[in-house]
């Protein structure tokens, strides 16, 4: 029987999923990737497809490979919710400290139902022939599609944020979360076992806020987040339990999703659109040598138009893997680079196993438009 309030029911879990709606001949749509890589290489990639578009009915999927991205299996987990009015989508998929592999989506009734949901399932044996995962277990409010951050106390920081548009109006349909309609963080302080909301950020003009924080060498906490005009940003000086005023960070390009992390070296790794025209072409790497105060000439991945939501790791090797998608109902691709700081230094490839667009999915059923 499906709950009343349904959003607060955990979805399905499908290990290696027979059912055929699931398989890439028959999704007629896919985007919105994520990418983790296990400490002994193995790389999992999640995005949603399902019905025909971004809608009620929307599912999850993971794909793997255990060759580096030479070769992948499609659909090793699907993540579907039971009532017909949900809908489950923007994963993200994530290695933690301890080495666990966590499969992170959100849930919400219709499109967006004014509170949303973070939900995860966590595998401790990630490398097994099949892998077991933990039972869903709801985090946060809202919804999160980029990768926690792990600050130098030990706290875990998970970017989650409830949205507001024409489509979602929380002070409405959920006044109890009308406090979060904000950038928020969730921190964890026991290794992922609880959350507690902290803090949120405010940036005017956002647009589905889709926030990233590092954490700076003066433990000063920078958020980015996407904005109408570029990239918008805050900052917080108490491990985010209050935030600066937004205003814009300097960083321009279109309104979508972008990708920033602290490599090995200590360096600031930027993905993002270095577009005049404010489209989502371009998708570009760059580099920080001083905390993101300047950037280093652009490594170009991929200049085609309709490329978007970079996601990525650094192994410990020192190549950084990044995962994209290309024209959602169109060509329908999920695409990786592969690359080195040495090639963003080079403004080209250098390194002896950097490669670009490489095919990870392409969905091959009837295009829903």
């Amino acid at each position: 029987m499906i709950s009343m309030d349904s959003a607060l029911t955990a979805a399905n879990v499908y290990i290696k999923p027979a059912h055929s709606r699931f398989k890439a001949e028959n999704r007629s749509w896919q985007g919105i990737p994520s990418l983790a890589r296990t400490d002994n290489g193995r790389l999992f990639v999640a995005f949603y497809s399902g019905m025909k578009t971004e809608e009620s009915g929307n599912f999850v999927i993971l794909v793997q490979s255990d060759d580096g991205g030479q070769t992948w299996k499609d659909v090793v987990v699907a993540i579907e919710h039971p009532d017909p009015q949900m809908r489950v989508f923007d994963p993200q998929v994530w290695l933690d400290p301890l080495g666990r592999i966590w499969l992170i989506w959100a849930q919400s009734r219709t499109m967006f139902d004014g509170r949303d949901g973070v939900w995860a399932i966590v595998s401790e044996n990630a490398d097994a022939d099949t892998p077991s995962w933990s039972l869903p277990k709801r985090i946060a409010n809202g919804i999160m599609m980029n990768k926690p951050t792990v600050l130098s106390n030990g706290e875990w920081l998970f970017p989650a944020a409830v949205w507001t548009s024409k489509y979602h109006k929380p002070t409405e349909s959920h006044p109890e979360v009308a406090h979060e309609v904000l950038s928020n963080v969730y921190v964890s302080c026991d290794y992922g076992n609880s959350f507690t909301w902290r803090g949120g950020a405010d940036v005017e003009n956002r647009a589905f806020d889709e926030h990233m924080v590092v954490e700076k060498l003066d433990n000063t906490l920078w958020m980015l987040v996407r904005a109408k005009y570029g990239i918008g940003q805050s900052f917080s000086q108490d491990a985010g339990r209050t935030w600066s005023k937004g205003e814009p960070s300097g960083i321009m390009g279109p309104n979508s999703r972008f990708f920033i992390r602290r490599l090995s070296s200590g360096r600031l790794l930027l993905v993002y659109h270095d577009s005049e025209d404010n489209s989502r072409k371009n998708l570009t790497a760059k580099l920080s040598d001083d905390d993101g105060k300047t950037w280093s000439a652009p490594l170009l991945l991929d200049e085609r138009n309709n490329v978007s939501y970079p996601d990525g790791v650094q192994d410990e090797n020192g190549r950084i893997y990044i995962v994209y998608d290309r024209e959602r109902y169109v060509d329908r691709e999920i695409l990786m680079a592969v690359f080195t700081e040495e090639d963003i230094i080079a403004g080209k490839c250098v390194s002896s196993d950097a490669r670009l667009k490489v095919l990870v999915s392409v969905a091959t059923g009837p295009k829903s438009r």
